[in-house]
């Protein structure tokens, strides 16, 4: 009866058209009905022999607004006609959803049949909570990775950066994480994948464990600019929607670099100066107002805290440069970052994690003081070997010049192994502690 009773106050009574008046690239030129639309506002564009394409107005030329289509333009005529939707871009999940693999309209994909739609409507593009209404990051939390449970001990509510080029085990990693992590449940947006890759991601990658308590959302690399925005902001909609259910949501993109060129392709379309790399400004706006969602939940009225939303974002950076424009932006608003480089997955050591160049911002302060200095003493030895390891390689260094070099000749290949790991091996965070610590106190001083 709820379902029905939201439904029938969904209707309106009225209906407002608009008309075609030209097709420029990507955008549409519509007259018409302007006084029911504002930017954001979705719309549904008739065409010839076609089904009707669904569009969002991006902005406006004079008398006219501009539209960008979620599908193909072919068959859309000069005067046809446009059939403005009077409701913002929303959502109704339910828990039925998790298992599931949705497109960025919340429509199922996997051939698994209809959605039960849930009573409550959550926006797509939701502000995030309020920043003094918000709790602050809880326990922290156990990843099932090694490297990362040591090295960027990850806080409830905390939100993670995950660098990298292309092909250096970014899925791989975050596979790993939707499937170890200590959570209730994941949400994983796939932003513009590759389309060969997602069955062999939620097949292979992800498996049937992972999947049945996630929410699969995807959004291909061929599909619409705002096809792959839009699957981003269904990706924290979702991740609300458990939150609220008071459950611990682990949220995964792949990736934000992504979801920037989207919003790069729409605004440029909108006629937007681009400014660094060709990036446009909203570019820059629009990633806190994502990013952001994520996070502790919001204190209720009654004392209550919703579940948090832990969010690890992949930033894929341009030709392996980690101070390229989205990489630097996204850097500055996480709470820490994973660096993953191309030197290491070449020599064989996945996850290829480079814990000197990686930091998590709530460290040290859910760490013990023995497990600090565990951290010190392994991030040490791990320093003096990089700095003194191409002399070491070519047999420069002469063994006892320096006792630091040499603990840190006798650690390394046992660091090595302890910081490598098979993708469907997990780890807790006191056995990750414990190992390293062995190896640290088995090594001679």
């Amino acid at each position: 009866m709820q379902s029905l009773v939201a439904a029938v106050e969904r209707l309106d009574p009225l209906t407002v058209s608009g008309r075609v008046a030209a097709v420029n690239g990507l955008l549409i030129e519509a007259r018409g009905g302007l006084s029911r639309l504002a930017v954001g506002a979705r719309a549904e564009i008739a065409r010839f022999a076609e089904k009707p394409v669904a569009a969002e107005v991006v902005g406006f030329r004079e008398n006219r607004a501009l539209l960008m289509p979620f599908g193909p333009v072919e068959g859309v005529a000069p005067g046809a006609e446009i059939r403005i939707q009077p409701l913002g871009s929303a959502v109704r999940p339910s828990k039925a959803w998790l298992g599931r693999i949705v497109d960025a309209f919340g429509e199922p994909i996997d051939g698994k049949g209809p959605l039960p739609q849930g009573i409550a409507a959550y926006p797509l593009r939701a502000s995030p909570p309020s920043a003094h209404a918000r709790a602050r990051v809880g326990e922290r939390l156990d990843l099932g990775v090694r490297a990362m449970n040591v090295f960027t001990t990850c806080c409830r509510g905390q939100r993670l950066g995950v660098f990298a080029g292309s092909g250096v085990g970014k899925s791989v990693l975050l596979s790993m994480l939707a499937k170890n992590a200590e959570c209730d449940a994941v949400v994983v947006g796939l932003i513009g994948e590759r389309g060969r890759e997602v069955r062999e991601f939620i097949e292979e990658t992800l498996g049937e464990e992972g999947l049945r308590r996630a929410i699969v959302v995807v959004a291909t690399s061929d599909e619409p600019a705002l096809k792959r925005r839009q699957a981003a902001y269904m990706t924290l909609a979702l991740a609300e929607f458990l939150r609220d259910q008071d459950m611990e949501v682990l949220c995964l993109m792949d990736s934000v670099t992504r979801f920037a060129m989207a919003q790069r392709e729409i605004g440029l379309a909108a006629g937007e100066p681009p400014t660094t790399k060709g990036y446009t400004p909203t570019v820059f706006t629009e990633l806190p107002k994502l990013l952001e969602r994520a996070g502790p939940g919001p204190v209720r009225p009654d004392g209550t805290k919703a579940g948090p939303i832990t969010g690890l974002f992949t930033v894929l950076v341009d030709g392996d440069d980690h101070n390229e424009p989205i990489a630097d932006a996204v850097r500055g608003i996480l709470d820490g970052h994973i660096v993953m480089e191309r030197g290491i997955a070449e020599r064989g050591r996945f996850p290829a994690i480079n814990v000197l160049k990686s930091i998590s911002r709530t460290m040290p302060g859910c760490q013990s003081m023995e497990e600090r200095e565990v951290v010190r003493q392994a991030r040490e030895s791990l320093s003096a070997y990089a700095n003194m390891e191409e002399l070491i390689r070519i047999g420069a260094y002469r063994a006892g010049a320096d006792p630091l070099i040499d603990r840190a000749i006798a650690l390394n290949p046992a660091v090595e192994r302890f910081l490598s790991q098979n993708p469907n091996d997990s780890t807790s965070l006191d056995a990750s502690f414990a190992g390293l610590s062995d190896i640290l106190n088995g090594a001679p001083e």
